[in-house]
C-alpha cells in the first residue's frame, strides 16, 4: 500500500546524569563528564533513525550554590562534544522547595523540550534512570523507558512503564517499536475490510488506532464486536457497520457452542460483502477458532496474532513483543496486513463525541469491570472528601448496575449525575480537569477525549501494556504488589494491598501535578 503513514513517534528526551552520564552528584567539572556504557551508539543509532533528541535534567545544585550557571553550561557542552549535539537543553535549576513546573517529575520540562523540538509529549519517548524521569513522562503524556542504574529504587523498576537493561537496549526497544507500525508492502486496496475486537468497552477502545488505520486503506469497514463492546463500538471514527455477536471462546460468560449459531454468524458475516479481515485479540485468546470460521464464510485474506501452528487459516500470522502497549500491539496487526496511519494521524485513542470545553471539575468512577482492578469503596469515598474538602467540584459517575456504589463514594459532598450511555459519559469525562479510575473503560474512555488521568492502577497486568495510552496521567498504587502479572480477576492477596490505603493526599498531589486547579465557587452544574 503505497503513501506516507504516520509515525507515532518522533523524538527521544534523555535525563542527563545517571542515563547518558556517569552520575557524579553536582558536577561543575566538564572534566568530569564520563559517557554511560553504549551511550554514543545508542544516540547516533536513534539519530539515523531519523529521531530529534534532547536532554531534559534537574540541576538542583545551582540553587544549592553548588556550582555556577557557567559551570553547568561547560558540563552540557562536553555533553554535546562526546555524544554529538541535542537538539535542545531544558534545565530546572530550582530544589525541591520551589514548588516549580518544571522539576521533574513534573512535567514542565518535558512538554517544553517536546515545543522546542517542534512536535508533541505525546510523539516522545523518554529515557531515564529513576522513578521521576518515568513520573514527568506520564504525567506529560509522553512514553518512558527507564534505564535502572544502582540507585534506581526496586519499586520505581515495578512502576515504570517499560525497562530496558542499559541504553542499547533502550534504543533496540524505540526502534522496534516504530519498525512494528511501519505497513508492510502490498499492491491493492481491498474494497472492504472486517475488522475484529470481541471485548469490552476498553478493549475496543485500544484498538481505535488500528480501526483508522484499516479504514485509512479500505473503502467500507465492517467491526465484528461482541455486546460489552457495542456501546464503544458505535464511538470509533472509521467504522461503517457494526455486526454484534457474542463469540463463546471469547466471552468471559459464554454461551454453550451452537453448531447452528457458528452457521448463522457465518452467514451474516458473508452478507457483508467484505472478503477480508484483520482479527485483534488480547494476550489470553486465539484467534484461529475465528479464522477457521472465516474461511467457511469464504473469506480469501485473513491476518491476526497467532503463536500457534495456524496452517492455512492465516494468510499473515504476526507476532508481537510482551511488552508492547495494546493500542500498539493492534497497530502492529494492522500494519502487517498492509495498513498503516495516513499521515497526520497523531495515533492517540479518538471517539466522535461533541466537543466540550474543559469545566475544571473532577471525575471519579468508582466502578471496575472487575474485582482485582478496583479500589475499596471506603478509599475511594475518603478521596472524593478530600477532593471536595481541597475546594474542588466533583462529580462521581457509575454505570447502570453501580448506583449504590456511586451514592456511597460520592458521600453527600460530590454530584452524582446518574446513569447515561457511553456518549453521554464519553462528554462528561470530556469536560472534567481530569478523572480518577481504577485500570478499566473510563481510563480509556478518558484518553480518547483527551482527558488527564489519575490512574488507581492494580498491577495484576502490565502498565505499560493497559495504563492510559498517550495522555498526561500519574500513577498510583502498589506496582510490586504480589499481586502482579497474575491477570486475576479477583484479588489472589488478602486485603487487596495494591489498591487498599492510597492516601488521599497523594490524590490530591497527582491532581495538581496534572494541572486542575480548584476552580471558582461559582460554577454551573453538571448536566446529566
Amino acid at each position: 500500500m503505497s503513501g506516507a503513514f504516520s509515525e507515532l513517534y518522533d523524538a527521544v528526551l534523555f535525563d542527563r546524569d545517571g542515563t547518558l552520564v556517569v552520575d557524579v552528584p553536582y558536577n561543575g567539572d566538564p572534566e568530569r563528564v564520563l559517557p554511560m556504557p553504549g551511550a554514543r551508539e545508542a544516540v547516533d543509532r536513534l539519530r539515523a533513525a531519523g529521531l530529534r533528541l534532547g536532554v531534559v535534567t534537574n540541576q538542583s545544585g545551582l540553587a544549592r550554590g553548588l556550582f555556577t550557571a557557567s559551570q553547568m553550561a561547560a558540563v552540557n557542552e562536553r555533553v554535546d562534544e562526546l555524544l554529538g549535539p541535542f537538539g535542545t537543553w531544558q534545565v530546572c535549576p530550582h530544589d525541591d522547595t520551589a514548588g516549580c513546573p518544571c522539576r521533574k517529575p513534573a512535567p514542565g520540562m518535558i512538554t517544553a523540550a517536546a515545543a522546542a523540538l517542534g512536535t508533541t509529549p505525546q510523539r516522545c519517548v523518554v529515557v531515564g534512570d529513576i522513578g521521576r524521569d518515568m513520573e514527568a513522562a506520564l504525567a506529560a503524556g509522553a512514553a518512558g523507558v527507564l534505564v535502572p542504574t544502582p540507585v534506581t529504587l526496586p519499586a520505581e523498576v515495578a512502576a515504570a512503564p517499560h525497562t530496558a537493561a542499559g541504553l542499547t537496549a533502550a534504543a533496540d526497544l524505540i526502534l522496534q517499536r516504530r519498525e512494528l507500525l511501519k505497513p508492510a508492502s502490498r499492491q491493492d486496496r481491498p474494497a472492504g475490510v472486517l475488522a475484529v475486537r470481541s471485548d469490552s468497552a476498553g478493549d475496543v477502545l485500544v484498538t481505535g488506532p488500528a480501526i483508522r488505520a484499516l479504514a485509512a486503506g479500505t473503502d467500507r469497514l465492517v467491526l465484528l464486536c461482541g455486546p460489552r463492546g457495542r456501546a464503544a463500538a458505535e464511538l470509533l471514527p472509521g467504522v461503517d457497520e457494526i455486526v454484534e455477536w457474542r463469540l463463546p471462546w471469547i466471552d468471559p460468560e459464554p454461551d454453550p457452542v451452537d453448531a447452528g449459531d457458528m452457521r448463522a454468524l457465518a452467514g451474516r458475516l458473508r452478507a457483508t460483502g467484505v472478503d477480508e479481515a484483520v482479527i485483534f485479540t488480547s494476550f489470553h485468546q486465539s484467534a484461529l477458532p475465528l479464522a477457521l470460521l472465516l474461511r467457511t464464510a469464504g473469506f480469501r485474506r485473513v491476518t491476526a496474532i497467532s503463536d500457534d501452528y495456524p496452517g492455512s487459516l492465516l494468510d499473515v500470522r504476526h507476532r508481537v513483543p510482551e511488552e508492547l502497549p495494546e493500542p500498539e500491539r493492534a497497530l502492529s496487526v494492522a500494519a502487517a496486513a498492509g495498513f498503516g496511519l495516513p499521515g497526520g494521524d497523531d495515533g492517540r485513542l479518538h471517539v466522535t463525541v461533541p466537543p466540550r470545553p474543559r469545566a475544571g471539575y473532577v471525575v471519579v468512577h468508582p466502578g471496575a469491570s472487575c474485582e482485582a482492578r478496583s479500589c475499596p469503596p471506603a478509599d475511594m469515598r475518603r478521596i472524593v472528601a478530600a477532593l471536595a474538602g481541597a475546594g474542588h467540584r466533583v462529580v462521581v459517575t457509575g454505570g447502570p448496575g453501580e448506583r449504590h456504589l456511586a451514592g456511597y463514594v460520592a458521600g453527600g459532598v460530590a454530584e452524582d449525575p446518574g446513569p447515561m450511555p457511553m456518549s453521554g459519559l464519553a462528554g462528561l469525562i470530556a469536560g472534567a480537569g481530569c478523572l480518577i479510575v481504577a485500570n478499566t473503560g473510563p481510563a480509556h474512555l478518558a484518553a480518547a477525549v483527551g482527558t488527564p488521568v489519575v490512574s488507581l492502577f492494580a498491577p495484576t497486568v502490565p502498565y505499560g501494556r493497559w495504563g492510559p495510552y498517550r495522555v498526561p496521567a500519574v500513577r498510583l498504587g502498589d506496582a510490586a504488589a504480589p499481586c502482579r502479572d497474575t491477570r486475576a480477576t479477583r484479588c489472589p492477596v488478602p486485603g487487596h494491598p495494591c489498591l487498599t490505603g492510597i492516601d488521599p493526599e497523594d490524590v490530591l498531589t497527582a491532581v495538581r501535578r496534572l494541572g486542575v486547579t480548584v476552580p471558582h465557587p461559582n460554577h454551573d452544574e453538571v448536566a446529566a
